[in-house]
C-alpha cells in the first residue's frame, strides 16, 4: 500500500510499472493511493524490493507492507 505526494500519482505509477518484481500495481481511491503485489518466497528479497526499489521512487511519501499468511488444510 502506497501513499504519494499530490500530483505525483501518474509518475509513481509509471515508475512502479517498470519494476519486473511487481506482479500487479493499481491506483486506489481512499486512504492509500496505490497498491502493489510482490510475490517472493524469500523475506530478504522482499525487503530489498521494498527498501531499495519502491521506497526510492520520487513522489512516494509512505508505504505499508502486508504479508499474507499461508494456512494448511
Amino acid at each position: 500500500m502506497l501513499t504519494t505526494a499530490t500530483g505525483k500519482e501518474n509518475h509513481v505509477l509509471q515508475e512502479m510499472r517498470k519494476l519486473p518484481e511487481l506482479s500487479e500495481v493499481h491506483q486506489l481511491f481512499g486512504q492509500f493511493d496505490m497498491i502493489a503485489r510482490i510475490e517472493s518466497q524469500d523475506y530478504d528479497v522482499l525487503c530489498d524490493i521494498v527498501l531499495e526499489k519502491i521506497r526510492t521512487i520520487q513522489g512516494i511519501t509512505s508505504t505499508k507492507t502486508l504479508i499474507t499468511a499461508r494456512f494448511k488444510r
